[in-house]
């Protein structure tokens, strides 16, 4: 896949995803959406990029590095899902914006980038910075839950009509376009694993293995910390 060429022909486009997120710590549930997305779509990669200082969410209560590891941790072995550490490396607030206009750099004019985002991050995008050029260098991938019912922000609503798709299958060209993917997400969430290790009780198998050995060799979120 990805930068296949035939005979006579031109590259194939490439089709990337973009999974932001602090991943304080990344779980199962990031990493199977993640992977049904990439399943569906067909992506050649789909890119974990931990956040470093998020504008919209709380400070992530352990360090960049250990967020990092453990995001390399989670995704080791398990194509087409890698790591983008691009984020940690600037030391300023993570805009989105920001990181697709470098990947877009990198990429070839054709290559196709998603960004991926739940619900409700899609529904707070006016309040994101520049956020109107977003589908300048990427389509948008909304993660669609059965119980996300209500209405999107009256901003957006113009957008919506002249963006969307109804099948993502149909995205064309390197971006541009909005559309929705059903999923049914697992409940589990980071909040929920921080409470149950700073209280001593055990988070197997709602992280990876190697995140769970990650976590108890550096003695994460013990109440302590």
């Amino acid at each position: 896949m990805g930068d296949v060429s035939r005979p006579g022909s031109q590259p194939v486009p490439r089709r990337i995803g973009v999974l932001g997120g602090t991943f304080d710590p990344v779980h199962i549930g990031h990493l199977r959406s993640a992977l049904e997305v990439a399943d569906a779509l067909g992506l050649d990669e789909l890119r974990l990029t931990p956040n470093a200082r998020p504008p919209h969410r709380d400070t992530p209560q352990v360090t960049p590095h250990d967020r990092l590891a453990m995001v390399r941790c989670a995704v080791e072995g398990v194509a087409p899902l890698t790591v983008d550490a691009r984020e940690l490396q600037r030391d300023k607030p993570s805009y989105t914006i920001d990181t697709l206009e470098l990947m877009r750099a990198e990429l070839a004019a054709d290559d196709q980038l998603f960004l991926l985002l739940g619900w409700d991050a899609f529904c707070g995008l006016p309040s994101w910075h520049r956020w109107e050029e977003l589908l300048q260098h990427c389509h948008i991938l909304v993660l669609q839950r059965p119980d996300a019912d209500s209405e999107p922000p009256d901003a957006l609503r113009n957008l919506l009509a002249a963006r969307s798709v109804s099948d993502p299958l149909a995205l064309e060209g390197p971006g541009g376009n909005i559309t929705f993917v059903w999923q049914t997400p697992l409940a589990v969430s980071a909040t929920q694993i921080r409470q149950l290790l700073a209280s001593g009780k055990s988070v197997r198998f709602l992280v990876p293995d190697a995140v769970l050995a990650y976590i108890e060799a550096h003695g994460l979120y013990r109440a302590s910390n």
